[in-house]
């Protein structure tokens, strides 16, 4: 039996958030011949038990980057950040005029003006000559309002740490330079984790948090021992499932680092690469 850890954006799922009938009945063999595919994503749980009832797939889940490991509608470990952490790092975000949700245990909470700020800000980029373009953003844009089970806020205020538990902020910028700037800032830090699943975008979690946490973590859960673990992804953020995995897997698509770190290499998502690598890597 092996356990086999897939990314959602970039991976298993198109723009539209659909999995391919294609990668759909791949899994389902593996689920058939004894296999445990599970979710591991950046995305909240309401969002990706959307994903998959849609689908029509049945897959354990770890999502916030690694925060909330999910099976069979239980909780089997949940990394909440600290409510002294949060209370520091959002009230900066607000104030310095930065686009930012908040990933609650009741859902991912969006600006309510998001859109504008965002906005705002592309225009002050292609202003100053920055290669940003309208249709890129919006698209950007559209993913993070697209999603499932959210809730709007005016700012942080409007989220209680003591009733909503945050177990990630997620920042999304298309100024490079400035979000550079921003994780230079907060690396020193040992109390909080930071990854990245895209160029405009950083996310901050408890100091614990990885996808490769979150796959040890399953894999002691369901006794599957290490060895016999895989992982496939396309981003930064899978790295930590590469390094703990038994064999790694990068999608077509992947950026270099993913690449160059990977077993095997397979097809694109747009080709169906978690399908074929289902098929020919495991």
């Amino acid at each position: 039996m092996k356990l086999i850890a897939v990314d959602l954006d970039g991976t298993l799922i198109k723009k539209d958030r659909s999995i391919s009938s294609e990668n759909v009945k791949a899994i389902k063999a593996a689920q058939k011949k004894g296999d445990i595919v599970a979710v591991c994503s950046g995305r909240s749980l309401q969002d990706t038990e959307d994903i998959l009832k849609l689908a029509g797939l049945d897959c354990p889940m770890m999502v916030g980057n690694g925060a909330w490991t999910y099976q069979d509608g239980e909780s089997i470990d949940q990394l909440v950040m600290p409510e002294g952490i949060t209370n520091e790092l959002l009230p900066e975000l607000e104030n310095e005029g930065w686009y930012y949700e908040i990933y609650t245990n009741q859902g991912v909470i969006l600006l309510e003006g998001g859109k504008d700020r965002l906005r705002t800000e592309v225009q002050k980029i292609q202003e100053e000559g920055g290669e940003v373009t309208e249709a890129w953003s919006e698209e950007e844009m559209g993913i993070q309002y697209a999603q499932h089970g959210t809730g709007y806020m005016k700012d942080y205020r409007d989220v209680d740490p003591a009733t909503a538990e945050i177990y990630k902020i997620f920042v999304l910028s298309f100024d490079q330079k400035k979000l550079k700037e921003l994780r230079e800032r907060l690396e020193p830090r040992t109390d909080v984790s930071l990854t990245s699943s895209g160029i405009t975008k950083l996310e901050i979690a408890h100091q614990s948090v990885s996808k490769g946490y979150a796959l040890r973590r399953m894999a002691e859960e369901m006794g599957v021992p290490l060895e016999n673990t895989a992982a496939i992804g396309d981003n930064l953020n899978d790295l930590s499932m590469f390094d703990v995995a038994g064999t790694s897997i990068a999608m077509g698509n992947a950026v270099e680092e993913v690449i160059e770190a990977g077993d095997h290499v397979t097809k694109s998502y747009i080709e169906n690469g978690v399908a074929y690598a289902l098929e020919h890597y495991l």
